[in-house]
């Protein structure tokens, strides 16, 4: 009768996570929201290049400047730190990304099209780690959430200090939505006792994690190696097999029935005082179900459900192209400002010929 032990057992399975994570990854990597093919969004369209972020040699009493510095790649249409709030859009908008992927390129579009409108628009990478495979390169979006929520609070705090405003906005696309329901409820961002002092007015979401995903079939491979007693939610085995597929500690976290949502979900998906705007696609590859996207309102507060194709049943849009196509950005707009929706038709893209 053979006897293994329990450190060769884990050894093989580690190399069984990460062979077959490094074969799901391409289905769910969150690492590049723009898709290669453009062609898919509008064949016109072409890739932004980066744009350097301030520093505090721009505005050395600033500590948004401070924190930008250390950010890495900034986008077009964010972070001008001589953008002063109108009557019109008092509430500066504060862009938080997903999984793997930092403000560029995951804004390229977004972020220029809220700045035309006279929005003043901030963006923050955070959830830093290194590279699995290049120990050199940052990959953002992947630590912890708690600590993310805590990182996004502090850009908060210090966008709030730099324009003199009351209030901010919050846009989210897949873990960034997570990670502003994290701040509200438990970093400051909500107060319950007096919504009056809440630091976020508005919170709009593209394709977040709120209830959790399967992420296209990985959830299966961990439940094996739980099921196995190989991972108690820290295990090495499953920080390979997450960290394999870019999607780290966080990637873990937004697994369906993670001990992270079940907490930030305990007690009702919302806070008193903010408006939020779930907006999903059918056709969501990475948040699965897709459903999973949507909130259930509680006391005090709006929830507004939205599927892209309820406006534009033709609409293509995945988990990544929702960052850029005309309809979904349009969804965000009326999000942030109603009188935007009466005043501007959702631009549908045309039906396929048969």
């Amino acid at each position: 009768m053979f006897r293994f032990r329990r450190s060769t057992l884990v050894s093989g399975v580690a190399v069984l996570a990460v062979s077959v994570s490094a074969l799901v990854a391409p289905a769910i990597s969150a690492a590049d929201p723009i898709p290669a093919d453009r062609r898919d969004a509008d064949p016109a369209a072409t890739a932004p290049a980066p744009v350097p972020l301030p520093t505090s040699a721009d505005a050395p009493d600033s500590r948004l400047a401070a924190l930008l510095s250390t950010m890495g790649q900034g986008v077009d249409g964010a972070n001008d730190l001589g953008c002063v709030p109108s009557p019109e859009h008092p509430r500066p908008v504060v862009l938080v990304h997903g999984t793997g992927a930092g403000m560029y390129p995951t804004w390229t579009y977004v972020a220029p099209e809220l700045e035309r409108l006279g929005y003043c628009v901030y963006a923050l990478n955070y959830g830093a780690a290194q590279g699995y495979l290049d120990p050199d390169r940052t990959v953002w979006g992947v630590s912890n959430i708690e600590r993310s929520a805590e990182e996004l609070g502090t850009f908060v705090d210090a966008v709030l200090e730099h324009t003199g405003a009351g209030q901010v906005d919050l846009v989210g696309h897949s873990q960034g939505g997570v990670v502003s329901r994290q701040y509200l409820k438990f970093e400051g961002g909500a107060n319950p006792a007096d919504p009056a002092l809440n630091r976020v007015r508005n919170l709009v979401m593209l394709g977040a994690t709120n209830h959790g995903t399967t992420f296209n079939g990985l959830q299966q491979l961990y439940t094996v190696l739980a099921v196995l007693g190989l991972t108690n939610g820290s295990d090495a085995v499953a920080e390979l097999l997450f960290r394999g597929t870019n999607l780290g500690a966080a990637g873990q976290q937004q697994l369906i029935g993670s001990r992270m949502l079940s907490n930030l979900n305990k007690d009702g998906d919302t806070r008193p005082g903010v408006t939020y705007t779930s907006i999903a696609t059918r056709y969501d590859q990475i948040v699965t179900p897709p459903e999973s996207s949507f909130l259930r309102p509680g006391p005090g507060a709006e929830v507004r459900n939205v599927w892209v194709q309820d406006g534009c049943p033709s609409s293509p849009a995945d988990h990544s192209t929702i960052l850029m196509r005309p309809e979904s950005l349009h969804l965000v707009k009326a999000a942030l400002d109603p009188d935007y929706a009466a005043g501007n038709s959702v631009p549908c893209p045309a039906p396929e010929a048969e």
